[in-house]
């Protein structure tokens, strides 16, 4: 079999040489990982390009990682404008696809800025008239303008409904008038908002005709466009200092009766004639659609490779780092031989996998029936809202959770940023908020749900029972009372616990749903009710959101017959996400006697077992991912895992090793002075 691409960093003075103890993981290969890795990319023409790409990135100066860790906020925005702008003129001068750009994108590790231009030009794409489109897409794509999105508000973030900015129709001037009536109506975090953007997509309550016609979005320019000072009406800055993404000018906005254009609405589904006639062309959840686009799309681009990173570098570092003995008379043990950090990292990297495959389930569902939205057949939309809400919901609170644990999973090394690993913490956490809070997506997700379970309760084989989406399905699938198996090794078979997931959602599902009916009956309104029942519904969207994870899973599976080496491997990593999730969530396999307490002892027996096979795998696991020691800059994920070489010399680099303690003549001297003569 082929080894993997060696890919370490430009100019370390020892990356010729591979730590042995990483270099004894990759001698006996059960599975290709170039082909693996060509699998994850989508075939191998898209990996070559992908590292040609890369090659470029990292082989030009002006893309440099020099000091990263070691600066100002100030200097890491410079920075990455500097990569941007950069990007900008290689993308200009080579030609590069739309492709091609992300895979630049990736190989900076989101180091850049003006990452809004491409949300809004994907709101443009999902909400503008083919007019809109046609003005402001090239102005967009060359940088002409820069726009930013402006939904969320400083009272007001994933209820869009709430939000307070208004757009009131003049008829007479035919233009709409954007203002801001309270201080929590003013535009809070968009990103490129602070200090870059000229126009912004600001999300605003339209009033015309004297009526409230909901959310809409309005192309709103807030700087000149020759000396890139604010523009009359607009008070604009940057919110400060933040947990991470510090590069990024996240900014406030606020509009003091700012006058735009009718034309300036995006108007798709909804339009404003000269006399403020209103027309609406779509449903209200329309007007949600370029949320939905965007969700997709941050789960492969944005979320996962957080944590894919994570996993790569506490692996990496789990085979170097050396502690502790298993016998008196070993030598200390590599620390991914302890059952302990096995147990923390290899769940992790099974839900890499899981999450890739679910997501790319979802953007291949997203691809067939975006056009159809389009076109105002709004069918799908539906079950796409609910698979994006809840794959973006559970994969950030999934990918938070692992990104910690894989750093400490690291002991103290994993502390240090040089590690690489805070960064990404700090990183991902801001997943759980960004594009909806997880809490309030997985709420929808769980009116969906009850919706379906109603629709699923009519009589067998309607029209009504017919027409279920496909991802809830299994609502009326014949459901198992009990777990049949009778050994551990029954728990390795995908049909077998992709039921079990099914029977739990689907029970607690019913749950919620007869809760919901015995609160009403006892006179609670439908309201009351829903707010009284939520945390049953939210363990209830979890467990679904679960289940389509373990069930794209298992399918992405079925699709690799022809790669049975791979097919093994990864079928491993599908049985241990689905008993790790079982595990974790026992209570509620065992609440209605679905599994008995001996049969949780064989999952874990089953759980347990897979961590011998998935060890001698783990770093090729991990290699297939495939990504550069430039990109993730770090001391303790050096594909060559000399480790400590690096964490030592970039602590060098540190400006505190070259620069005077100014704290010595004013405290430290006095200190130690004061006190000499007594010695």
């Amino acid at each position: 079999m082929s080894s993997p691409v060696h890919r370490v960093s430009l100019g370390d003075t020892w990356s010729g040489q591979v730590h042995p103890d990483i270099d004894s993981e990759r001698r006996t290969q059960s599975f290709e990982v170039e082909r693996l890795t060509n699998i994850l990319d989508g075939g191998a023409q898209n990996t070559a390009r992908r590292r040609k790409v890369e090659s470029i990135i990292h082989n030009d100066p002006e893309f440099s990682y020099k000091d990263n860790y070691f600066m100002t906020q100030n200097e890491l925005y410079e920075a990455a404008m500097r990569k941007t702008f950069h990007i900008r003129m290689l993308t200009q001068s080579l030609g590069w696809s739309e492709e091609e750009v992300i895979y630049a994108y990736r190989s900076l590790s989101g180091d850049t800025v003006l990452g809004l231009n491409t949300v809004f030009l994907k709101a443009l794409r999902s909400l503008g008239s083919e007019e809109q489109i046609a003005k402001w897409e090239p102005l967009c794509k060359t940088c002409q303008v820069i726009v930013t999105y402006a939904q969320t508000e400083l009272g007001h973030g994933t209820y869009l409904q709430g939000l307070e900015t208004e757009a009131t129709y003049d008829a007479a001037t035919q233009e709409f008038v954007i203002h801001s009536p309270t201080i929590t109506a003013t535009k809070w975090w968009p990103g490129d908002l602070g200090r870059s953007a000229t126009h912004a997509l600001v999300l605003a309550q339209l009033i015309c005709s004297g009526a409230r016609r909901g959310m809409h979005a309005f192309i709103v320019p807030v700087r000149s466009l020759e000396d890139h000072s604010p523009l009359p009406g607009i008070t604009v800055g940057d919110i400060g200092p933040k947990m991470s993404f510090n590069q990024l000018d996240n900014g406030f906005l606020r509009l003091d009766h700012v006058r735009v254009p009718r034309e300036n609405m995006l108007n798709r589904f909804a339009r404003v004639l000269p006399d403020g006639t209103y027309i609406k062309l779509g449903t209200e959840q329309s007007n949600y659609l370029s949320m939905v686009v965007t969700r997709v799309e941050i789960l492969l681009g944005e979320i996962l490779p957080l944590l894919q990173k994570a996993c790569v570098i506490a692996t990496r570092y789990s085979v170097i780092r050396r502690q502790s003995r298993l016998r008196p008379s070993d030598p200390e043990a590599k620390i991914l031989d302890y059952q302990t950090q096995q147990h923390r990292l290899f769940p992790q990297l099974a839900m890499s996998y899981a999450f890739h495959f679910l997501a790319v389930s979802i953007l291949e569902f997203f691809r067939r029936s975006y056009n159809a939205i389009l076109d105002r057949d709004f069918s799908l939309l539906p079950e796409l809202h609910a698979l994006s809400t809840g794959a973006k919901a559970m994969i950030a609170d999934f990918c938070i959770q692992g990104a910690e644990m894989c750093c400490r999973a690291c002991g103290g090394h994993g502390y240090s940023k040089l590690s690489g690993l805070p960064s990404l913490v700090t990183r991902v956490s801001a997943s759980s908020y960004y594009e909806g809070e997880n809490t309030v997506l997985y709420l929808q997700v769980a009116r969906f749900l009850v919706k379906s379970y109603r629709q699923a309760q009519v009589s067998p084989g309607s029209t009504s029972q017919r027409s279920l989406p496909s991802s809830v399905a299994y609502l009326t699938a014949p459901d198992l009372s009990r777990c049949p198996a009778q050994r551990a090794a029954d728990f390795l078979c995908p049909e077998l616990y992709t039921t079990a997931w099914a029977h739990v959602a689907t029970r607690l599902i019913k749950d919620s749903v007869h809760h919901l009916q015995t609160l009403m009956q006892s006179g609670a309104d439908q309201h009351e009710a829903w707010n009284q029942t939520t945390v049953i519904l939210l363990q209830a969207a979890k467990a679904h959101c679960y289940y389509t994870s373990v069930k794209s899973f298992s399918e992405a599976l079925q699709k690799l017959e022809n790669e049975p080496a791979i097919q093994q491997v990864l079928k491993r990593l599908c049985h241990l996400h689905a008993l790790h999730g079982i595990l974790t969530n026992s209570g509620d396999f065992l609440h209605d006697g679905f599994l008995s307490g001996a049969q949780v002892d064989m999952v874990r027996t089953a759980y347990l077992d897979l961590f011998l096979p998935i060890r001698k795998d783990a770093i090729l696991l991990t290699d297939a991912f495939d990504f550069t020691d430039r990109c993730l800059n770090s001391a303790l994920g050096c594909y060559d895992g000399n480790v400590y070489e690096r964490l030592f010399q970039w602590a060098q680099k540190s400006p505190i090793n070259t620069q005077g303690n100014p704290a010595y003549e004013k405290y430290i001297r006095p200190l130690v002075q004061s006190q000499r003569s007594k010695l």
